[in-house]
C-alpha cells in the first residue's frame, strides 16, 4: 500500500515493505520469551530443594508475582505507548529485565525470587506489548493474522529453547546459577538491540488511520477503552475471557507441571522435555494458525481451539503425572494454544480503531496475562488442598466453558483498508 505522502520518505504499510524492522522485531521477541523460558523447566524445583518450600502455593508465589505485574503493566503500556512511543518502552521493558539475574542468583530466601519475577512481569509487559503492537503498526490490516503468527512463534520458539537447554543443563549445574547466567546475558543483547536498531512506528499507526477513513472520536483514554472493551463489546469481551483462561493453563503448565510430573517419577531430564515440548509444538503451530485465521475467520479457531486444550488437561490428569500421556499432553495443548494465541490478537485488532489499537490490545493483554494470577492461585490452593491432579481437573473444565462461551458470542464481518474483509471482525460504535 502506497502512502498519501509524496517523497522518497513516504511511509508504507505491509509485510514486504518493512522486511528489515519486522524480522529485527521477530528476533528480539524470541528473547523476550527466553527470559521467561529459562524458568519453565527449573525454577519451581529450585523453589522446593533449595529453598525447602513445600506448599505448592508458596512455590507458585512467583508465578503471580509475575502474571499480576505482567498484566498491569500490559493495561498502561497502551496508553504510555500512546505518549511516549513504542521504542521508548521496548528499551524501559529490557532495563527492568537487568535487575532480574542479580535477584535470582543472589537471593536468600525464596521471596528475593518472587521480587524478580515482578520485575520479569514489567520486562514482558511492555517489550513483549511493544514487539506485538510494532508488528500489527507495520504490516497493516491485511496481513494481521500472519505477522502476528510469526511474532508469538518467534517468542515461544525462545521459550521452548530456553526451557529445554536450562533444563538439560539443570542436570549437571547448579540450576540457579543456569537461570541467572543466562537472563543476564539475554537482557543485554535485548537492550543493546532495541536502543541501537529498532525505529518507532508512531508514523505507520498514522498512516493505516488515514487510509481507513473512519473519522469518529478515538477513545478519551484508557478509562473509555477499558470499559468498551470489558463490558461493551461482545466479540472483545469473549476475546478477553478465551485469554484470560488460556493463561490460567500457562500458569498450570509453568508452576504445576515441573513438580506433578516429579511426583509421578519423572527425571528432570523428562520434565525438561515437556516443558519444552509445549511451547515448541504452540511457537511452530503458530506459523499456520496466524495465516490460517487471515483466510477462514478467528472465531472457528479461537472456539476449538480451547476445546483442545480442555483435553489435553483430561489426558494430563489421566496420565497421572507418568510421562508419555503426559508428553502427549504436552502437543495436544500445543497445538491449541497455538490455534487460539495470534488469532485472539488478531481479532482484537480487527475490531479496533488503529488509533486505539495500543490501548485496547493492552486491555485485552491485561485480562489474559491476569489468567497467570487465577491458575497460579487455583492451581497452588488445589494441590494444597487436595491434589495436582484435582487442580489441573478444574482448569479443564473452565477451559471448555470458555470455549463454548466464544462458540455462542455472535460475530460479524466489517471491510477493512482496500475493500477485502476481515473474518469476523466487529464494528466499533
Amino acid at each position: 500500500m502506497l502512502s498519501r505522502h509524496k517523497g522518497a520518505s513516504a511511509v508504507r504499510l505491509g509485510l514486504r515493505a518493512n522486511a528489515g524492522q519486522f524480522s529485527l522485531l521477530v528476533g528480539l521477541n524470541a528473547l523476550v520469551g527466553a527470559m521467561v523460558g529459562l524458568e519453565r523447566s527449573v525454577l519451581p524445583l529450585v523453589g522446593e530443594e533449595d529453598f525447602r518450600l513445600r506448599s505448592t502455593a508458596a512455590i507458585l508465589a512467583f508465578v503471580v508475582a509475575f502474571g499480576a505485574a505482567k498484566a498491569l503493566t500490559n493495561l498502561a503500556s497502551g496508553e504510555l505507548a500512546e505518549r511516549l512511543g513504542r521504542k521508548r518502552l521496548l528499551v524501559l521493558g529490557w532495563a527492568f529485565a537487568l535487575p532480574v539475574p542479580l535477584l535470582i542468583g543472589l537471593a536468600p530466601s525464596w521471596w528475593y525470587v518472587v521480587a524478580a519475577n515482578v520485575l520479569l512481569g514489567v520486562n514482558q509487559g511492555l517489550a513483549w506489548s511493544m514487539t506485538v503492537v510494532m508488528k500489527i503498526d507495520l504490516v497493516g490490516p491485511r496481513r494481521r493474522g500472519l505477522a502476528l503468527g510469526l511474532n508469538e512463534a518467534a517468542g515461544y520458539l525462545g521459550v521452548a529453547a530456553a526451557a529445554f537447554v536450562t533444563g538439560a543443563l539443570a542436570a549437571t549445574h547448579a540450576p540457579r546459577t543456569v537461570v541467572w547466567v543466562g537472563a543476564a546475558v539475554i537482557a543485554t543483547v535485548g537492550l543493546l538491540v532495541s536502543v541501537v536498531a529498532v525505529r518507532d512506528t508512531g508514523a505507520h499507526v498514522a498512516e493505516e488511520q488515514a487510509a481507513h477513513g473512519d473519522r469518529s472520536p478515538a477513545h478519551a483514554g484508557l478509562r473509555a477503552a477499558f470499559t468498551h472493551a470489558t463490558l461493551r463489546d461482545p466479540v472483545l469481551r469473549a476475546c478477553n475471557q478465551a485469554g484470560l483462561v488460556n493463561n490460567l493453563n500457562d500458569a498450570l503448565a509453568w508452576g504445576l507441571a515441573p513438580l506433578y510430573l516429579a511426583a509421578g517419577g519423572a527425571t528432570v531430564h523428562e520434565i525438561a522435555i515437556v516443558a519444552a515440548v509445549y511451547p515448541l509444538v504452540w511457537a511452530a503451530g503458530q506459523l499456520a494458525t496466524g495465516w490460517l485465521s487471515d483466510h477462514t475467520g478467528r472465531k472457528p479457531l479461537i472456539a476449538s481451539g480451547m476445546l483442545v486444550q480442555a483435553g489435553a488437561l483430561v489426558l494430563l490428569v489421566l496420565g497421572d503425572g507418568r510421562f508419555p500421556p503426559s508428553l502427549a499432553a504436552a502437543v495436544l495443548l500445543g497445538v491449541g494454544t497455538a490455534m487460539v494465541y495470534p488469532t485472539l490478537i488478531a481479532a482484537v485488532s480487527d475490531a479496533t480503531q488503529p488509533r486505539d489499537r495500543a490501548r485496547v490490545v493492552g486491555v485485552y493483554r491485561f485480562w489474559r496475562d491476569f489468567g497467570f494470577v487465577l491458575g497460579a492461585l487455583i492451581a497452588g490452593i488445589g494441590a494444597d488442598v487436595a491434589s495436582g491432579g484435582a487442580a489441573i481437573a478444574i482448569v479443564a473444565v473452565l477451559t471448555g466453558a470458555s470455549g463454548l462461551a466464544v462458540a455462542a458470542t455472535g460475530w460479524h464481518v466489517r471491510p477493512v483498508s482496500g475493500g477485502a474483509p476481515v473474518a469476523d471482525a466487529t464494528t466499533l460504535p
